[in-house]
């Protein structure tokens, strides 16, 4: 359909008259939306704590400015349950015109707006940038954690469960848990992974799960200690059990953190580092701490990962605008300069492959050494009532030592 600008001023009366938009307000009609967005100021809310996310952000609001008439200013967070408070408070007390046009989430935070009611739409999946989303083999741009989007956020970013290592030192690189079992019994002390609760080794342990429980779907559902020590526990620990006396100090001690196995792994202590960035490798080779050799890898069955979203608050002002924005966020341009290690390194949540002419190229020399060279599809993260279950039994077996 196409709108006069009486018939767009008209639609524009009419949204602004509802206590609070429920749906974009042309859907289906991209044009009316960037004409309606021209001239508003989007306030996006987001973490501010990295100069190179913060450069990004500006870069981006600079050219939605410069090519569709709409400001952004970024409002810095250092946690985003700051922006989400704010918005609940406004609702509460029925105010329309909120402070927060833009919000980037995920996780509890999206579920806690979603479940309250503070989310306007659905409107991401009508984006026109939505059409290059890897929607099959990253499923978490359709699924945040254990709650479904249901087009209420526009995936962003990606992270996931990544390997990597010398290339000189590791030439075939272990694609499975099983495989990673072998590889440290014939390189006995080379391999560790961070102690529990620190993130990067519970997302180990989720992920030697997912490889040896007899049923995933167990693992995608609310579980409790009796479930979990008859379905998952014994075959977990049977792994575990097995891969001990071959890592670092006879797993008598663990790191405390990703990044010190990763200083490991550079002085040649350890062979094998892990990450959920997989930009990361490419990024530790271009700052000189990995050898240009380097090489990033996923598990050949697949690798735990999620997404990161901007969502749009339901009392938002500048709704049209703040669909601007996340549509240029989403575009390949914006995803491309956003996965530039040399920029920011946050990998895309596009299909690549799909892209062709200008749009390929964007992607054309963002890759460097340390680059994942193997890559593997995204597995969803398992239900939340999987990490204390985790955490708890891990410390109680092997917290002493």
């Amino acid at each position: 359909m196409n709108l006069t600008r009486r018939q767009t001023l008209q639609a524009l009366l009419a949204a602004t008259a509802m206590p609070f938009a429920s749906r974009a307000t042309f859907a289906g009609d991209w044009a009316a939306v960037v004409a309606a967005a021209k001239g508003q100021e989007v306030f996006f809310n987001a973490w501010g704590g990295a100069d190179t996310i913060n450069a990004y952000i500006l870069w981006a609001g600079n050219e939605v400015q410069k090519r569709y008439g709409v400001k952004v200013t970024h409002v810095k967070l250092s946690d985003t349950g700051e922006a989400v408070k704010r918005v609940r408070d406004e609702v509460a007390a029925g105010k329309k015109d909120g402070s927060v046009d833009l919000i980037w989430i995920n996780g509890e935070n999206f579920k806690t707006m979603k479940t309250e009611k503070l989310l306007f739409g659905p409107w991401a999946e009508s984006l026109p940038s939505f059409a290059n989303v890897d929607v099959k083999n990253k499923p978490t741009t359709v699924q945040d954690f254990s709650e479904k989007v249901e087009g209420l956020e526009a995936p962003w970013g990606m992270a996931q469960f990544t390997f990597f290592a010398d290339g000189k030192k590791v030439a075939k690189p272990p694609l499975s848990m099983r495989e990673l079992l072998d590889f440290t019994k014939a390189n006995p002390g080379m391999v560790t992974y961070p102690a529990p609760p620190d993130f990067h080794g519970t997302t180990f342990l989720k992920q030697a799960m997912l490889e040896t429980v007899a049923d995933k779907s167990i693992c995608y559902q609310p579980i409790d200690q009796a479930g979990f020590d008859a379905k998952v526990a014994g075959p977990l620990y049977v792994y575990l059990d097995a891969l001990k006396p071959y890592l670092w100090r006879e797993g008598k001690q663990y790191a405390k953190a990703a990044s010190e196995i990763t200083q490991s792994v550079s002085d040649g202590e350890l062979l094998i580092g892990l990450t959920f960035n997989p930009n990361e490798p490419a990024n530790l080779v271009a700052s000189g701490k990995m050898p240009k050799t380097t090489i990033a890898w996923q598990n050949s069955g697949g690798s735990i990962g999620n997404t990161h979203f901007v969502a749009i608050p339901v009392n938002a002002k500048a709704k049209e605008g703040a669909e601007v924005f996340a549509n240029f966020l989403l575009s390949p341009e914006g995803q491309a300069k956003k996965a530039n290690i040399k920029l920011w390194g946050d990998p895309t949540v596009l299909d690549v492959s799909k892209l062709t002419g200008d749009d390929a190229k964007f992607f054309a020399d963002i890759a460097g050494p340390g680059a994942v060279s193997i890559p593997g599809p995204t597995l969803l993260e398992p239900n939340s009532s999987f990490v204390k279950l985790i955490e708890d039994s891990w410390l109680k077996k092997y917290g002493q030592g």
